[in-house]
């Protein structure tokens, strides 16, 4: 018991034994009220002093479509995402120590496609930050950030075999930094702006051994199985003789086909991925790219922040920014003249070409950007209306478009749910 509730207890001790000495029914009345005061008083206290402050909201989002004889055609199909966005602040004097953590996994069955059960989303988001006031709203601040999935990730094609992209710390991001956070509350919403000039950040694309050797094996085979398992009576052992010699080939490591081959060419499942997030390089005096499993660079970086709750309603959106401070950013006209020596640097093809340099053009005003957006409603204590939306662009990260066109593209994820939740 701290000394402010010690004194409110003595007072009301005090005050009972002085009106004690002429007790009648106005009195008991006064004393009574006098009481209740003090419960308050001790009440607001309690209040005062808590320096822990959780909320957040929970949920699982679904929603289920069934089809007989429908004309106008489609799929029965199941979908399901759970989700968790909690907010956890310890403030008391001049410390301040926030963490957010938001993730979401989803799946969905489609009937009758290939594939049926397929990911639908993948999120894992930790940053902690801990602050010393030392001016009013500003904060000397160290943050830590990390990023990453759950699961394996495919890209679903019709037609064909359904090749992995990503998996768990393949991409991750890990953020590091010291700056200032400024914070301030304003009718009710919290806004703060972080800047830290000494920041560093370790993106990885790492992938095990058996994880590589398992992932490799399929996509060299992964054509010739789906071949195999969507073949009739007729075509089936003709796709099984196939599917067989190439096997054989394979798992006998030989040098035309076999898991030491695609290592060495780098086309393994390891290297596919490395190349995807960008987290290799280049030897200086042979020019040769060498593939790593992390990245680290050191540069500056900015995050901004909103939150707001009125009653049921509860929005928040975040906004992070990185660029660093080193990087080559080879210039591709100069690039092709020296390869060329005529200058037809713009005869070349520019969309294939540029992206093996696009490792070295992460200098200085390239960013990495994240943007997120969520509204929750809560309704009926029970039900939650969701929106969520996540936009990225990571120079170097290389991804396809139905065509098979690759290049560094924004991304872009938009969730509206409706299921069962609870906000706090």
């Amino acid at each position: 018991m701290n000394l402010r509730k010690s004194l409110i207890l003595l007072s009301i001790l005090t005050a009972s034994f002085m009106y004690a000495q002429d007790v009648n029914k106005a009195t008991v009345t006064s004393n009574a009220d006098a009481a209740k005061a003090a419960g308050a008083a001790l009440k607001s206290v309690d209040t005062g002093d808590k320096a822990w402050k959780f909320d957040g909201v929970v949920g699982l989002n679904a929603a289920a479509t069934g089809l007989v004889n429908w004309a106008a055609g489609g799929n029965n199909n199941v979908n399901g995402v759970a989700y968790a966005k909690l907010h956890l602040l310890y403030h008391k004097n001049a410390v301040a120590w926030e963490t957010n953590f938001d993730t979401d996994f989803g799946l969905s069955y489609i009937d009758g496609i290939e594939d049926a059960f397929q990911k639908s989303s993948d999120n894992i988001k930790l940053a902690t930050k801990f602050g010393w006031e030392f001016k009013e709203s500003w904060y000397l601040t160290v943050l830590g950030g990390f990023q990453s999935q759950y699961a394996l990730g495919r890209n679903y094609v019709q037609g064909g075999y359904n090749p992995g992209i990503s998996k768990w710390l393949a991409p991750s991001y890990t953020d590091i930094s010291v700056g200032i956070d400024w914070k301030k509350s304003v009718n009710g919403a919290d806004f703060s702006i972080y800047l830290s000039p000494i920041a560093g950040r370790i993106s990885t694309a790492y992938v095990g051994e058996s994880w590589n050797k398992k992932y490799t094996r399929e996509n060299r085979l992964g054509e010739l199985q789906y071949a195999l398992d969507n073949a009739d009576d007729i075509t089936r052992p003709i796709a099984q003789a196939a599917y067989d010699a190439a096997a054989t080939l394979y798992d006998a490591n030989t040098p035309a086909a076999g898991y030491d081959a695609e290592v060495a060419a780098h086309t393994d499942f390891r290297s596919t991925l490395q190349d995807k997030y960008g987290t290799y390089g280049y030897d200086n005096a042979t020019g040769d790219k060498i593939y790593k499993n992390a990245r680290a660079e050191f540069g500056l970086s900015l995050k901004a922040g909103v939150a707001y709750k009125y009653e049921n309603l509860t929005l928040g959106s975040t906004v992070a920014i990185f660029t660093p401070y080193a990087g080559k950013g080879f210039s591709l006209k100069d690039k092709y003249e020296e390869a060329n020596g005529d200058g037809s640097w713009a005869s070349r093809d520019v969309t294939n070409n540029y992206f093996e340099y696009s490792n070295n053009n992460r200098y200085f005003g390239h960013f990495d950007v994240d943007w997120d957006v969520n509204i929750s409603y809560q309704f009926l204590k029970v039900l939650n209306v969701t929106l969520s939306s996540s936009l990225k662009y990571y120079p170097g990260t290389l991804i396809a478009n139905k065509a098979g066109e690759v290049k560094e593209r924004v991304q872009f994820k938009s969730v509206l749910g409706i299921g069962i939740g609870y906000s706090f």
